[in-house]
């Protein structure tokens, strides 16, 4: 009997030993994380003490709520819109303007990168153009497209292609550029062709500078999208901040803003996983 309470003693402290062993080396892989990554926690903080600030100086009357209306009402638009039957189609046209616009954008503005690298008079040709369009302000062309395309999902397609398409041609070009001239004379050495100097060397080579250019292009396409819609004031989330402008309904603005930095957020952390599965040879990729 004494063995048995003996052996069952034994295991008890061996498992609360292993348990707490392992609460140990839990805390410690926290506190390295922390120690090597301290926004993890600083990052949420600083916004929760911001939220409360700002609630704050919204209840305590320092500012007007038509102004600035408090998190806690905003939370409010944002339960509205979410509720709304009609909410999910403005979300989904905006995002679709977003998406088509930048694929038709960033899927150009590559062919055109490559033509230019690979054809040194087209690129003295085409290049100023290029910089002209890119310097002009893209807000008024915005009644252009919308004249010419219509108050469809054209005229946001084609304004969101206009502002998304530079940062991926001048990646493009820059990434192609920059490949090492002795890899370049190794290739040339081992008797490849033009094709294969371009798919095993220079386009590897490109893919970090040219998903760069399309992260940015992302992001820079949902503000075409929006700019139109503020135009055009028929669908898209660019309407509804529009007309709850009109309407002095600045929670609802504040939870439609909320909205599409979500959206933005979302669309930049798709293509940050795009990046990280195709380039992954990136010696960034395998540290942290």
């Amino acid at each position: 009997m004494s063995t048995h309470l003996a052996a069952a003693g034994g295991e008890r402290h061996s498992s609360e030993g292993t348990r707490s062993a392992s609460r140990v080396s839990a805390s410690r892989r926290l506190y390295g994380l922390l120690r090597n990554r301290p926004g993890i926690i600083l990052s949420p903080l600083s916004f929760g003490l911001l939220l409360v600030l700002w609630e704050f100086v919204s209840r305590a009357g320092l500012v007007a709520p038509i102004i600035l209306p408090p998190p806690t009402r905003v939370w409010d638009g944002l339960v509205i819109l979410f509720t709304a039957p009609w909410f999910p189609q403005h979300v989904w046209l905006t995002t679709a303007e977003t998406l088509i616009g930048f694929a038709i954008g960033g899927v150009g503005a590559i062919l055109l990168g490559i033509a230019m690298v690979n054809m040194p008079l087209f690129k003295e040709v085409v290049y100023p153009y290029v910089v002209a369009f890119q310097v002009m302000p893209k807000v008024v062309l915005a009644p252009i497209f919308i004249t010419w395309f219509g108050l469809g999902i054209e005229s946001k397609i084609v304004m969101a292609i206009a502002i998304s398409f530079f940062p991926v041609v001048i990646n493009t070009v820059v990434g192609l550029e920059s490949v090492e001239e002795n890899a370049m004379l190794l290739m040339r050495s081992l008797v490849a062709s033009r094709r294969q100097i371009f798919w095993k060397l220079a386009w590897p080579a490109a893919l970090p500078s040219i998903f760069a250019g399309l992260k940015t292009s992302l992001t820079l396409a949902l503000i075409g999208a929006l700019v139109a819609e503020f135009v055009t004031a028929k669908d898209g989330l660019g309407t509804l901040i529009i007309t709850f402008s009109f309407e002095l309904k600045v929670y609802l603005v504040f939870a439609v803003i909320v909205v599409v930095s979500v959206l933005g957020l979302a669309l930049y952390g798709i293509m940050e996983y795009l990046d990280r599965k195709v380039v992954f040879w990136r010696p960034s990729h395998f540290t942290g």
